[in-house]
C-alpha cells in the first residue's frame, strides 16, 4: 500500500492531475493567502515541478465567512493553489486505499456516488419487511472544527508528516 502511495505521490503524471484538477474546477480563479493564481501554462508547469515533499510547508488558509440562513455564517478555508494541488495529489494516493476499505453502503464525499444513490439505498433497505422501518438523519455540529487530530494521524493511511503539516497550517 504504501510503495504505490509512494509511486503515485512522486509520479510527474499524478502531479499534472493535480495541477489539472486545481486549475480547471470552479475554485481555480480563487487565491489562497498568496494571492497566486495558476492561468497560464508557464505556472502550471512550473506548478508540476513544485510539487515536492521535501521541503514542502502549507500556508495558512485564507478564511472567508460564507453567509448561512437564518443570519449566521460558515466559515470557510481557502488553501493555496500549491497546498490544493498537494491535497489532490495525496487525494489520488489516498483514493484507492479509502475505495476498497471503506463501507460499501457510505455514499459522503465518495467518488462516482450521490445523494440520489443513499436514497436508492435506503429505499431498497426499507422496502424489505425485516428491515429497520426508519432512517437516522444527523448532522455533527463543527464535525470538521472538533475532529481529534490525533485520531487522524494515528488512522489515516498517508503520509503523516504531509498530515501533520495541513492539521497544523492554521488560517488567516
Amino acid at each position: 500500500m504504501k510503495a504505490l502511495q509512494w509511486l503515485l505521490t512522486h509520479s510527474f503524471n499524478c502531479k499534472a492531475l493535480a495541477v489539472k484538477r486545481v486549475t480547471e474546477n470552479r475554485g481555480k480563479n480563487t487565491p489562497g493567502v498568496d494571492k497566486v493564481i495558476w492561468n497560464t501554462s508557464k505556472a502550471k508547469t512550473n506548478a508540476i515541478a513544485s510539487l515536492q515533499r521535501r521541503g514542502y510547508k502549507p500556508l495558512p488558509l485564507r478564511r472567508v465567512l460564507i453567509p448561512k440562513k437564518k443570519g449566521k455564517t460558515r466559515p470557510l478555508g481557502i488553501p493555496t493553489m500549491k497546498d490544493r494541488a498537494m491535497q489532490a495529489l495525496y487525494l489520488y494516493a489516498l483514493e484507492p486505499v479509502a475505495e476498497t476499505t471503506a463501507d460499501r453502503h457510505s455514499y459522503g464525499f465518495r467518488p462516482e456516488r450521490s445523494t440520489a444513490d443513499a436514497g436508492e439505498q435506503c429505499f431498497s433497505c426499507l422496502a424489505k419487511g425485516n428491515h429497520a422501518q426508519w432512517v437516522l438523519e444527523a448532522d455533527i455540529k463543527a464535525c470538521f472544527d472538533t475532529i481529534s487530530h490525533e485520531w487522524l494521524i494515528d488512522n489515516i493511511p498517508v503520509d503523516k508528516t504531509i498530515l501533520q503539516k495541513w492539521l497544523k497550517a492554521g488560517f488567516v
